[in-house]
């Protein structure tokens, strides 16, 4: 097993939903933990609320991000967290960018 719990034998597949700069980078945080606070994605990508949920919603609409919401002391906080298929998605996708760079694809 590889990282995050990835087979490693990985089928590569390029993945145009999640190829885009801000969604990889996305999914390249998440892959590396169980889930992240919305407000740490949006920090660490350094740009607007408005842009982090409209490529999160991509993600969630392609099945490859859950979210959801929790209080605590009266903060509303959001909750991102690569789903199974997300996290195979990004795998085959790394796998063919690795293929890409090697010549091989």
């Amino acid at each position: 097993m590889g990282p995050a719990g990835w087979c490693a034998f990985v089928t590569a597949h390029f993945n145009e939903e999640i190829h885009a700069p801000l969604r990889l980078r996305i999914c390249g945080m998440l892959a590396t933990v169980e889930h992240m606070e919305f407000a740490a994605i949006r920090d660490a990508l350094g740009v607007a609320d408005s842009v982090a949920s409209k490529h999160l919603s991509r993600l969630v609409d392609a099945g490859y991000v859950h979210s959801w919401k929790t209080t605590s002391s009266g903060r509303a906080r959001v909750w991102v967290a690569l789903t199974p298929a997300g996290r195979a998605a990004f795998a085959a996708h790394l796998e063919a960018l690795r293929q890409i760079a090697a010549g091989q694809f």
